[in-house]
């Protein structure tokens, strides 16, 4: 049980105090003010900290090398998977207690998911995506992408992906910042080979998530029945629109374009964070436009959720960037926590302090829907019941 808590309500954005939480196994049972305790060592007193769920990261590439150009696409499994782990667990030590992967070389997601359901290892929850898709020598082509072109090739690879433990799809549909000859306008996937693979996806009860810079093929891709864009580098009103219309997420990644430290510190080379921060004002707007049109916005970094971001982990930062596009600290909590369990499917058991939901718990030391710098000082992280950190 935990005792003294103040625990944040994502839903109503209302704050309920000097409260227990029971824990049964790796659920919540009662949230309220109880009577009596079990046994002292059973009750874990949290002296009045705020709690919340645990927070989401909904773009992730566990497997990335950094600088790009090390990259090396016939390296052992084991090495990519080792990797994978490490900066998996970096994300749950820093309050991140779910990870939405897009896209793994050698698909190590999907074995770090299996390990981590096992209890072999120590990690967040993993929506595995497998794979990227994409066109021959398109811009996942260096990452280890599956490389496919016209429809039957990408529904058959589709159908792979899902086969071999994929929980959604990853495509590239444009250019992007990573490559120095490619234009964020620039279409890698035509309309009848994106609906391929959404029809692929609902047959399986799942989504489409792309990588889309620009906002002509994003108009494209909202037609063909994308669901999740990742990026919107360069997105115009119309085509904010279109995702609005049906039903789309963005996944901004806004770290992207404003790490510039970060990129030196892992040895990008200066043109490939000169292209990165130039986009950075170009991008900032396109998403304040999403806001102003009402398109729902989700946390997601495309760099390693746990990392340092000047001086603060990079999800909590990348949360503070999208309040800087416009959202409230309410909405901004939601981008990280209910909406993305909405978009994985798992509302009914993520995403909020509630009786069986999973016992995915974060506590600060302050109320952070007052003031979302709050998020800066996670001190306590329990997930699936068990304590991961506890400097309350």
């Amino acid at each position: 049980m935990l005792s003294n808590c103040n625990v944040v309500d994502i839903q109503s954005g209302k704050v309920e105090h000097d409260l227990d939480i029971e824990i049964q196994h790796n659920k919540i049972g009662h949230v309220g003010k109880s009577s009596k305790h079990e046994s002292p060592e059973e009750v874990i007193d949290v002296h009045g900290a705020y709690l919340l769920p645990g927070l989401f990261n909904m773009h992730n590439n566990l497997s990335m090398v950094f600088p790009f150009k090390n990259t090396d696409l016939n390296e052992s499994p084991a090495i990519t998977a080792l990797r994978c782990y490490r900066r998996a667990h970096d994300a749950l030590m820093a309050g991140v207690t779910s990870l939405r992967t897009v896209g793994e070389q050698n698909r190590a997601d999907i074995y770090l998911k299996r390990s981590t359901n096992q209890g072999l290892v120590e990690g967040p929850r993993i929506f595995a995506g497998g794979k990227g898709l994409g066109i021959t020598g398109g811009h996942g082509s260096d990452f280890g992408q599956v490389e496919a072109d016209g429809v039957e090739e990408f529904m058959k690879a589709a159908r792979n992906e899902f086969a071999l433990g994929a929980d959604h799809l990853k495509i590239f549909i444009t250019g992007g910042i990573a490559k120095q000859e490619e234009g964020l306008e620039e279409p890698q996937m035509n309309k009848e080979e994106m609906a391929a693979v959404v029809s692929v996806a609902r047959a399986k009860g799942s989504y489409v998530a792309a990588h889309a810079g620009g906002s002509r093929p994003i108009m494209v891709a909202a037609e063909a029945g994308v669901k999740s864009f990742e990026h919107a580098y360069s997105l115009t009103r119309e085509a904010a629109k279109s995702v609005k219309e049906v039903n789309g997420v963005i996944v901004p990644t806004l770290s992207v374009t404003r790490s510039p430290e970060w990129m030196r510190s892992n040895h990008f080379e200066e043109w490939t964070i000169e292209k990165a921060v130039s986009a950075g004002g170009m991008h900032l707007e396109s998403i304040r436009t999403a806001v102003q049109e009402g398109v729902r916005l989700l946390n997601g970094t495309d760099m390693p959720a746990g990392d340092d971001s000047g001086g603060v982990n990079a999800t909590v930062r990348e949360l503070e960037y999208l309040m800087d596009a416009g959202l409230s600290s309410l909405e901004a909590l939601r981008s990280s926590t209910t909406y993305c369990a909405e978009l994985c499917r798992v509302s009914d058991q993520l995403g909020q302090i509630k009786p069986n939901y999973f016992a995915d718990i974060i506590g600060v030391p302050s109320d952070p829907i007052s003031n979302i710098k709050a998020l800066e000082q996670i001190k306590f992280v329990m997930k699936d019941g068990v304590v991961i950190r506890n400097e309350l």
